[in-house]
């Protein structure tokens, strides 16, 4: 079940998109959210809602809620250009909460399930993004942003320690703070018969407290695709 909506506000136009989905057949559903109670734990929503104009000044508000039946995932970002170049500031906004089975525990009875079901982490970060404009075939983003992750239950309780008595967290609390300095720069050439993509990602985790994660992190991806009649043929 879904709607969709325009909602006209001065001169800009506000679109809303809502999809509902009910899961009727409980026979497919794990044991842990057979547990839960109400029904609203069943639904698989999506709510999307986008302002292309809040302040008069091509202002971007981007809104969007995921909700499935193990995970959700709120997004919110506030767009802008910035004054004499096509280069764009981004606001960035997110709380997700996703399962993390494989993070604890260990295989119990033959493998047939872990230990450590039923563990989840939860992530509130917030930071800035900074889009330069392309040129040629690269573009290139930079962002900062602050992260606060914590282990959970299904029940939303904090877990701080594994099946054996360890810690699950680096800071020895029940969750870790981050600061992330992430570079990215994709190159991308395409024509009617191939396309060729480069993304190289560089993050850094800074010092900023004793207790906050410190890490380097880097990704090269590349992929090749080639079109074999009306089907591409992709390759990384």
């Amino acid at each position: 079940m879904g709607a969709q909506k325009s909602i006209h506000a001065g001169k800009a136009r506000i679109d809303v998109n809502v999809d509902l989905t009910h899961k009727l057949c409980a026979a497919l559903m794990p044991p842990s959210l057979l547990r839960r109670s109400g029904l609203f734990s069943e639904v698989i929503a999506r709510l999307c809602i986008k302002h292309p104009n809040l302040f008069g000044r091509s202002e971007k508000l981007d809104v969007m809620w995921d909700k499935g039946l193990c995970d959700s995932n709120l997004l919110i970002t506030f767009r802008r250009p910035r004054s004499l170049s096509l280069s764009q500031q981004s606001f960035v906004v997110q709380h997700s909460i996703t399962p993390e089975i494989g993070v604890l525990g260990v295989p119990l009875e033959g493998f047939t399930h872990s230990g450590g079901c039923g563990i989840n982490l939860r992530r509130f970060s917030m930071g800035v993004d900074f889009s330069e404009p392309p040129s040629s075939h690269w573009s290139s983003t930079t962002s900062v942003k602050l992260e606060h992750i914590s282990p959970i239950n299904d029940e939303g309780r904090p877990i701080d320690r594994d099946l054996d008595g360890f810690l699950v967290t680096c800071s020895g609390n029940s969750h870790d703070n981050m600061v992330v300095l992430k570079q990215e720069a994709q190159y991308a050439i395409a024509d009617e018969r191939s396309f060729t993509r480069l993304n190289f990602q560089i993050d850094q985790g800074l010092p900023v407290l004793s207790k906050w994660l410190i890490f380097n992190r880097v990704k090269l991806v590349i992929s090749k695709g080639v079109k074999l009649g009306p089907a591409f043929l992709v390759t990384r």
